[in-house]
């Protein structure tokens, strides 16, 4: 298989995504609380939780919180993780 090369255009456009990846993680937590107070079905909230988790992965200096507040599914819990997380 051949070598990919991507353009400097490209390449800068790659390398912003990376560099910004905790700010992207962030808002994905911050629209998936939101989304989990409207939820309406369990189908729905669980994968928004799994949603949730795999955001929270990206954030391993609040690893063992994390998982409790998943394990617990505390909505409200969890905004205040993130709210600590965004400061």
């Amino acid at each position: 298989m051949a070598k990919q090369e991507l353009s400097p255009y490209q390449r800068k456009i790659v390398d912003r995504y990376y560099n910004n990846i905790d700010t992207i993680s962030l808002t994905k937590l911050q629209e998936s609380i939101s989304e989990l107070y409207l939820a309406e079905t369990d189908k729905k909230k669980d994968k928004l939780w799994k949603t949730v988790e795999i955001a929270l992965a990206k954030f391993p200096e609040v690893s063992t919180k994390a998982a409790a507040v998943v394990q617990s599914r505390d909505v409200k819990a969890l905004a205040e993780l993130v709210g600590k997380l965004a400061k």
